[in-house]
């Protein structure tokens, strides 16, 4: 069971495999008591009076588990796995840096608001960011929720915000990671292709010098890719929490393919 647990591990892309390994190590480490929670998670004291600097990292990494949240986690951690994934195997095929820098991107931005509310955790932000870049690439792609519900993916972020919101009476770090990814894809996506703006971020050399492309894509993360109609992803995944394949609709249609039920 291991070795079959080891060798799937080992099929997830680079940095999928480094974010939802990182997170489960820590978070078991903090469940247990060997990692202290009061040295992890985000405390904007802590980070400027006492340069504790490596917090902003191991407060997306450390998720503070407890029986009560303990499905919340689990789901969020498929979420983890499936859709960062599905992006990095897909729309960033080949173009790791590209996609690390959509990571720090948004790791950057859910800090600093994170920050600013007083937020001590930033896995539920990052996923939910991760979730909505996806979703609103492979807008048209159908969704299985429970009880029989179907909708496009584009509506699923909002989906399980109004979810968290009736059964768990939670609803601002989803609400902030929607936001995020919509900043994210506004400023690369929307505004260049509908708007007729200029592409606002780029990837840094650096990191193509650390993740050079490993095929020939065209386009680099400071281009926008135009709408390919009829290119399917060949990853599909199974199983709950979210679409399957590709499927971009409107003007980013990127991707097609079939949704997944969840539930």
């Amino acid at each position: 069971m291991i070795g079959d647990i080891s060798r799937w591990f080992g099929t997830l892309p680079l940095l999928s495999r480094q974010w939802f390994g990182g997170t489960v190590l820590l978070t078991l480490l903090g469940y247990v008591g060997i990692l202290s929670l009061e040295w992890v998670l985000l405390d904007s004291y802590s980070l400027f009076s006492r340069f504790q600097i490596w917090r902003p990292l191991t407060a997306l990494l450390c998720y503070p588990l407890s029986p009560r949240n303990g499905l919340h986690f689990l789901f969020n951690l498929y979420h983890l796995y499936f859709y960062s994934t599905k992006l990095e195997t897909s729309h960033f095929g080949g173009r790791t840096a590209d996609y690390l820098f959509m990571l720090l991107f948004c790791w950057v931005c859910n800090v600093v608001a994170s920050l600013m509310m007083g937020l001590y955790s930033l896995m539920d932000q990052m996923v939910m960011s991760v979730l909505y870049v996806w979703c609103q690439i492979n807008r048209d792609v159908i969704i299985g929720f429970w009880f029989g519900t179907r909708f496009k993916a584009m509506y699923y972020p909002w989906v399980l915000l109004i979810f968290y919101t009736i059964t768990q009476g939670r609803w601002l770090y989803e609400l902030m990671g929607i936001a995020i990814g919509h900043l994210y894809f506004f400023l690369t996506f929307k505004y260049p292709l509908e708007f007729g703006g200029a592409t606002l971020l780029h990837t840094p050399q650096f990191l193509y010098d650390f993740f050079p492309n490993q095929r020939q894509t065209g386009v680099g993360f400071g281009s926008v890719s135009p709408p390919a109609s009829g290119v399917r992803d060949r990853n599909q995944g199974a199983g709950g929490g979210g679409g399957g394949g590709g499927g971009g609709g409107g003007g980013f249609n990127v991707f097609r393919g079939q949704g997944h039920r969840l539930g």
